[in-house]
């Protein structure tokens, strides 16, 4: 029974398949049909192909927008950072122009010149044991030893060494150091001893009866023949008196701080030539 329903669904496959063969030479509407139907199917089996085909193209484009203004953020990132360095070199500048116009603005006492130099470098002494400050001029540049070295709100120290192209300064705060020094309002004399960095002035040998109060300016009294008269030097902080002393203890704070020095003037006597008043 199989062989002949099989041989029965074959004919009855044939007989159809005929008749729309035959149909289909007549009228072409199977044609059309299966024209429109493959284009329809076409398109539906494109689409997904369209669709990934878009989605690749907009990524692309987007990661090459992203890539375009990654670069031009780093650009930006470093022409920020170049204006930068520059305002802060600027601002440097103009600090530096102002502190040096100060110094311009200084005016020697009668007699001595003066001669800008810079701070190289701090406490130069063996085993950083002495308070000093190395200065870029030495002989080379006309320096010689115990030339006082001042800014315009007073003195800093001496030269304590030359050599050939930098010098060494011994500041007022070094335990070695002792300048003459006199009130500048009661005009009483006194000798400043430095006690070493961060301390104030030891002012001895001012006389018990001076009426001295804390405030007053100390200026140099050009007595030991190295600093000029009426340099500022230190401001008393404070004054004790005893019984037992025949001098006031007084003590005084440095105007300079060497910490903060960056520039500063040499001073030396000028050398009148042979013959001359």
């Amino acid at each position: 029974m199989r062989p002949r329903r099989l041989a029965v669904i074959a004919l009855a496959g044939l007989f159809v398949y005929l008749a729309l063969y035959t149909w289909n030479l007549r009228t072409g509407h199977l044609d059309a049909f299966t024209s429109v139907t493959g284009l329809e199917l076409t398109g539906w089996a494109m689409q997904p192909g369209r669709w990934i085909e878009e989605k690749t193209s907009n990524l692309w484009r987007r990661y090459a927008f992203l890539v375009g203004v990654e670069r031009e953020n780093e650009r930006l990132r470093q022409e920020l950072d170049r204006i930068a360095l520059e305002n802060v070199a600027l601002r440097e500048q103009a600090v530096s122009a102002r502190r040096l116009e100060r110094l311009l603005r200084f005016h020697p006492p009668k007699g001595w010149t003066t001669e800008g130099v810079r701070v190289v470098a701090q406490r130069m002494g063996p085993a950083a044991a002495l308070e000093t400050i190395l200065v870029d001029k030495g002989l080379f540049g006309g320096v010689a030893d115990d030339m006082p070295l001042v800014t315009t709100r007073g003195v800093v120290g001496r030269v304590l060494e030359a050599g050939a192209s930098v010098s060494q300064v011994l500041l007022l705060t070094d335990v070695n150091s002792a300048v003459a020094v006199l009130g500048q309002e009661h005009r009483t004399k006194g000798v400043a001893f430095g006690r070493g960095p961060g301390k104030e002035l030891a002012v001895r040998y001012m006389n018990i009866n001076a009426d001295l109060q804390p405030g007053e300016l100390l200026v140099t009294s050009g007595m030991a023949g190295i600093y000029p008269k009426g340099l500022p030097v230190a401001v008393i902080t404070r004054v004790n008196r005893s019984e037992l002393s025949l001098f006031l203890d007084v003590e005084a704070r440095p105007l300079v701080d060497p910490r903060e020095l960056e520039e500063a003037l040499l001073m030396r006597p000028v050398v009148k030539p042979a013959g001359g008043e």
